[in-house]
């Protein structure tokens, strides 16, 4: 992508996605971030939760965004309209998005395989300041009984393939209301695992970010967009996630950390 493209889709993002978040206010949807509930696994045990850190980020962090068909773009137009694209732009990322159709930690997808042999493949030379970890619904219809231990190994891998990267994980939206009983069964036990290991976890489910009030214009239900966020639903995604993120991460300037001066002390004046 040239410079030249690259700004002017930049300054598009920024648009499309202000003016999402404007009608998701004016629409009374537009919730702010808040801390999802302690989790409990599947099976209702619960398990040792550990409080996040704030994520340090620079000023252009690199990102990896790592998902399904949602953060492939699917229904947007161009899928670099796509939310994991319209966030990384409106936030100042350098990032990198894989996103793979139809493919979850159990499931293999169309263009991919499952989260697992796809992170096993992943290049060790893109050393992420930020790893995103989206979905997945694809999910829904695998054994989950099987799921804790397909994503620990897929997590595992990505420790040891990026040791350095902070690690969010976005838990899978619903495409069709109510939420189903699997996707939320999905989401919850998502939660718990991340928060085992002092991950950040943002649940579209439990913070509905997709409701009976904007399903339709969020939510693209014909042939052709197989319940995907349309082109606005992506711009809507990427404000709320551009929103979570900020309530999580920290600015980090090595620049000014070493630059602050020192206040002077004047030892002759006797302390009080």
């Amino acid at each position: 992508m040239t410079a030249d493209r690259r700004s002017r889709r930049s300054v598009a993002a920024l648009a499309a996605v202000g003016v999402t978040l404007l009608s998701a206010v004016a629409l009374g949807v537009w919730r702010p971030w808040a801390p999802v509930a302690t989790p409990q696994a599947a099976g209702g045990a619960e398990t040792a939760a550990v409080q996040p850190a704030p994520i340090l980020l620079a000023d252009d962090p690199t990102v990896l965004i790592f998902g399904d068909s949602w953060t492939y773009g699917s229904a947007a137009t161009d899928p670099e309209g796509g939310y994991a694209y319209l966030v990384g732009e409106s936030l100042g990322w350098d990032t990198i998005v894989d996103g793979v159709r139809s493919s979850g930690y159990l499931k293999p997808g169309i263009d991919g395989p499952d989260y697992g042999d796809r992170i096993a493949a992943l290049d060790p030379a893109l050393d992420p300041d930020l790893v995103i970890l989206q979905g997945s619904i694809n999910d829904r219809r695998q054994d989950l009984s099987r799921y804790a231990d397909a994503v620990n190994g897929a997590w595992d891998a990505l420790v040891e393939l990026y040791p350095d990267a902070a690690v969010v994980v976005l838990g899978p939206a619903p495409q069709v209301l109510p939420v189903e009983e699997t996707t939320a069964r999905i989401d919850a036990e998502l939660a718990a695992l991340a928060s085992t290991r002092g991950w950040w976890y943002i649940s579209p489910v439990s913070e509905e970010w997709i409701t009976e009030a904007d399903y339709d214009w969020v939510i693209d239900t014909s042939e052709t967009g197989t319940n995907h966020p349309g082109d606005a639903g992506h711009a809507y995604l990427a404000g709320r996630l551009a929103d979570a993120i900020a309530h999580i991460a920290q600015p980090f300037r090595v620049e000014a950390a070493e630059q602050q001066p020192v206040p002077d002390v004047d030892e002759s004046t006797p302390s009080r």
